[in-house]
C-alpha cells in the first residue's frame, strides 16, 4: 500500500520541477525589465592606479579615493546574464563608449554603447567588455586616463577591476562571491576577532 502512496508525490516533484524550469526558461527568453533588473552600488578599484573609478560628468578617471561621492556608482545588472550600465550616483552620467572607443559620460545610458559585459576572471578582478563593440574593453593607464577600447585586451592589467564596497559598508553576498580566502584574509580575521589591545 506505501508503494502506491509515494508514486504520486514523485509525479507531482517531477511536475513541479518541469514547471521551474519552464518558468526559468520562460523569464530568460522574454525578460521583464522590472522583474529582472538588480540595483547596486559599488565601487570599481583600477588595478593599475590603485584607486577608484570616478565619473565627474562627461570625464570619467581611475583616480577616485575610497568612498569619495563620485567613485560611488549606481550599477543596474541584468539577473540572468552580466550585462551592465554603470551610473555615477553623484554626477547621474553614465559610463558609455563610442565609436571610437573613446570613454565618455552621458547623461542618457539607454544606449548600446552605455552597456558593458562582465567578465570574470581567474584573479578575482573583473573586466568589463563593450556590448557593441566586440574586443573593445573599460581600461584606464597607469595616470587614471581613460584607455581607447581598440587598444584593450583582456590581459591588460589596464583593464582590470575589483569590486569594492564603499567605505564602511559591507555587503555579505559580493564578499562571498568576490572574496577568496588566503594566507593574507585569514590573517585580517584573526586580528579582526583578537584585536591589538593597547
Amino acid at each position: 500500500m506505501s508503494s502506491h502512496c509515494t508514486f504520486p508525490l514523485v509525479q507531482e516533484s517531477q511536475q513541479s520541477t518541469a514547471d521551474f524550469r519552464f518558468y526559468i526558461e520562460n523569464h530568460t527568453r522574454n525578460p521583464d525589465d522590472l522583474s529582472r533588473k538588480q540595483v547596486r552600488i559599488y565601487q570599481l578599484y583600477s588595478r593599475t592606479t590603485g584607486k577608484h573609478v570616478q565619473i565627474l560628468g562627461k570625464k570619467i578617471n581611475a583616480n577616485g579615493d575610497d568612498g569619495g561621492k563620485y567613485a560611488l556608482l549606481v550599477v543596474e545588472t541584468e539577473t540572468f546574464g552580466s550585462h551592465v550600465r554603470i551610473k555615477g550616483k553623484e554626477s547621474e552620467h553614465y559610463i558609455c563608449m563610442n565609436d571610437k572607443g573613446k570613454i565618455v559620460g552621458r547623461p542618457d545610458g539607454r544606449r548600446q554603447e552605455c552597456v558593458f559585459v562582465e567578465e570574470f576572471l581567474e584573479n578575482n578582478y573583473t573586466a568589463l567588455v563593450s556590448a557593441k563593440y566586440k574586443g573593445w574593453y573599460l581600461g584606464f593607464n597607469r595616470k587614471g586616463r581613460p584607455k581607447k577600447g581598440s587598444r584593450t585586451t583582456q590581459r591588460q592589467q589596464e583593464v582590470h577591476f575589483m569590486k569594492r564596497q564603499p567605505k564602511g559598508r559591507v555587503d555579505p553576498l559580493e564578499e562571498f562571491r568576490f572574496t577568496t580566502v588566503t594566507k593574507r584574509t585569514r590573517r585580517a580575521r584573526r586580528l579582526k576577532t583578537h584585536p591589538k589591545r593597547n
